[in-house]
């Protein structure tokens, strides 16, 4: 009887292996519906989605909520969704089906439970009802998972896999030894209970609640493993990877079929990056040496108006005490001493740091909301700061697929660095100029498919509506003495702007197709590479010297001598023989060549984000929700008439527009109607939530 049931067992999880893991890239049964997207086939959700998402907030449980108020915020089924928001590029982006179809999953649990016949032993027949029972076998644990389940032991004939006859399996003792060291890897143990097994026999009914909740928590620590525990909208709309989210069915094949090996089977679901190991590391020096959280003390800030750097207030000088500023800013040869009353840079970065710990837009501008935070008392986070900041990274890598490709380009955001790797050793690695905090680079993983020698830029619809119709209100001149190529056609406008010395995306371009439109690309604005910080851009990716970079990434044939000798001779599309990776990480603390470990700045503040989520730091994620109706009137329409955007200013007169040069725009032109799927959604266009203070004005598009 025994060496039939192990025959089974076996039989089944070779057959459920074959089905999840047949190709690992692909969709699995718990990939969240809002978003199955290829690297190279961008997927675009609708607005309703983005919505619907962003209004979950930080943590979305399809059971129950977790009973553990340790426990991080989770994304359960939610998506990490995507802004559909056009950016700086005119890339044209393709929409996919939002759920998996058959095909790409692999496997139809629904299908195999029909399918299996009822069981008619004992075991099996409990096994079978303790799966069909809707009780909750783990928190957070999603109605697909129990569906995948259900089909993995559906397919075995409802035999255990973990407890045979009143014992756990050497495959069952392998896992729940990893299971108890998931904090190693930053995870939390107890969201993955190990059931125990007493000294007493055990009825068919106990057994199959043993072997169910073990394999859930098996199945919860996998995911997690691979990023599912945190849903990425809450943080920013601009985080989008495409997360590789094994299905249960095949995490439970995989586990089950590696024996004593189990253990290791399931620590394989974790990151092996040495960035990632090197952040391990760290992590276990540093709770050799964890001590006690500190207590923030609070202080009190008398109401009074919203402060802004130049202005004077009797509350500075409190503000300066609290934050250890000296009482005035110290005098220069050009310069006399601050006064105490002054809002100067100093206390407004510290405003800044203050309110990024606690989870507050960091405008660095005195806000109720901050005056309000500055009186609570709120102890630290659970894990000291460095810690936190480590817990953090290694999540990010989590993000990232578990297999970054042979050949790939990495850009680390926060570092202003991109390198590029061949073969497993960096090729060439260049500094590079990001966005802005008011426009940040997005964070997602694509596929290079090709570069544009000499390339003309259709000036994106939130460019135009906000920064260019206000510039052209002012001075009708404006587009013409920029060279700018301008088209009205029923009460809209597109804008062109071709290439040239002057143009905005510089020589050369490189495309990897993604819903965010942005890219890597030249600058005829050379100088800012270098300022230390580096954060310029409205979001697309500017690189130093994109000749030597298109040497390390174009065929041979192309070599930088060759590219050119094709400046001012129109566009030219050169397309890779093989699509090339393309990851844009956020790393805040990061290993560098040698192994060491050196810290970034938070440019967009996700690391406060990533705490509050991640339950590593008080407070919660404030996501901004739709309008219950879209704008009354077409967004194109509020955009040829500027004065929403430049309050006072006017609309250019007839005379006005026919000084404007008027050749025709080409078809790949964006018309400003682009955005009104963004507006209507109550999302900004560049997919960031609201601040409450308006963004400083842009000196430069680029």
């Amino acid at each position: 009887m025994g060496a039939s049931r192990s025959a089974s067992v076996a039989l089944a999880a070779l057959m459920v292996g074959c089905v999840g893991y047949a190709a690992r890239a692909e969709p699995r049964l718990d990939q969240t519906p809002s978003v199955v997207q290829s690297a190279a086939t961008p997927s675009v959700s609708s607005d309703q989605e983005q919505a619907d998402t962003a209004a979950t907030g930080a943590i979305s449980s399809p059971v129950s909520p977790s009973p553990n108020p340790a426990e991080p915020a989770v994304a359960g089924d939610s998506a990490q969704v995507p802004s559909d928001a056009p950016r700086e590029g005119a890339s044209e982006t393709r929409s996919v089906e939002d759920s998996p179809s058959k095909a790409e999953t692999g496997s139809e649990p629904a299908a195999a439970v029909a399918a299996a016949p009822v069981p008619t032993d004992p075991m099996g027949a409990a096994l079978a009802a303790r799966l069909a029972d809707p009780a909750p076998l783990l928190a957070r644990l999603s109605t697909k998972d129990r569906e995948a389940m259900q089909a993995f032991y559906g397919l075995g004939a409802f035999k255990p896999v973990w407890v045979v006859d009143g014992a756990f399996t050497a495959a069952a003792k392998a896992a729940a030894s990893r299971l108890a060291l998931a904090a190693e890897d930053g995870l939390n143990v107890q969201a993955y209970p190990v059931p125990v097994i007493g000294t007493q026999g055990l009825t068919e009914a106990q057994t199959a609640e043993i072997e169910l909740k073990l394999s859930a928590a098996i199945v919860l620590y996998a995911k997690d493993a691979r990023g599912a525990r945190v849903n990425l909208a809450a943080v920013s709309r601009l985080i989008t990877p495409t997360l590789d989210i094994p299905g249960a069915d095949a995490v439970l094949a995989r586990v089950a079929s590696a024996g004593p090996q189990a253990g290791a089977a399931l620590q394989g679901y974790n990151p092996a990056q040495a960035g990632y190991l090197a952040l391990k590391a760290r992590l276990a020096s540093l709770r050799n040496l964890h001590g006690a959280p500190i207590a923030t003390s609070p202080v009190s800030i008398p109401a009074g108006p919203v402060l802004k750097v130049g202005m004077h207030d009797p509350r500075v000088p409190a503000l300066r005490k609290h934050f250890g500023l000296p009482t005035r800013t110290a005098g220069t040869l050009d310069a006399a001493s601050g006064e105490p009353v002054a809002f100067d840079g100093a206390v407004s970065a510290a405003v800044a740091k203050f309110q990024r710990g606690r989870g507050l837009p960091a405008t660095g501008t005195l806000t109720p909301q901050t005056v309000a935070a500055l009186g609570r008392s709120e102890p630290s986070a659970r894990a000291s700061d460095e810690e936190s900041t480590v817990l953090v990274n290694m999540e990010r890598w989590r993000w990232l697929p578990s297999d970054l490709g042979r050949d790939y380009v990495l850009v680390n955001i926060p570092e202003f660095r991109l390198r590029v790797i061949r073969n497993g050793s960096v090729r060439d690695e260049t500094r590079v100029i990001v966005g802005k905090t008011e426009t940040p680079t997005p964070v997602f993983s694509g596929m290079m498919e090709y570069a544009v020698v000499n390339p003309s830029w259709n000036v994106p619809p939130s460019i135009l509506k906000n920064e260019f119709l206000p510039a052209l209100a002012r001075d009708p001149n404006y587009a013409a003495r920029r060279g700018y190529e301008v088209v009205y056609r029923n009460g809209n406008i597109s804008v062109r702007q071709p290439p040239g010395e002057r143009n905005a995306l510089g020589f050369i371009k490189f495309l990897f197709p993604n819903n965010h439109a942005v890219y890597l690309h030249d600058t005829p604005n050379r100088s800012l590479f270098s300022a230390s910080q580096r954060a310029m851009s409205h979001g697309c990716v500017r690189v130093d010297d994109p000749f030597r970079f298109a040497d390390s990434v174009l065929p041979e044939a192309w070599s930088s001598e060759r590219l050119k000798k094709l400046i001012g001779k129109g566009e030219r599309t050169i397309r890779l023989p093989e699509k090339l990776p393309v990851h844009l990480a956020y790393f805040t603390l990061a290993a560098d060549d040698h192994g060491a470990l050196r810290t970034y700045s938070d440019l967009y503040g996700h690391d406060a984000r990533m705490k509050i989520a991640l339950g590593l730091a008080p407070g919660s994620l404030l996501v901004a929700k739709a309008p219950t109706k879209a704008p009354t009137k077409p967004p194109a329409k509020v955009a040829a008439r500027p004065a929403p955007s430049a309050p006072g200013a006017s609309a250019p007169s007839t005379e006005a527009r026919r000084t404007v040069s008027r050749p025709a725009v080409s078809a790949g032109a964006a018309p400003v109607r682009a955005s009104r799927s963004a507006e209507a959604a109550g999302v900004d266009p560049w997919g960031a939530p609201p601040a409450p203070a308006p963004a400083p004005v842009s000196r430069g598009w680029w």
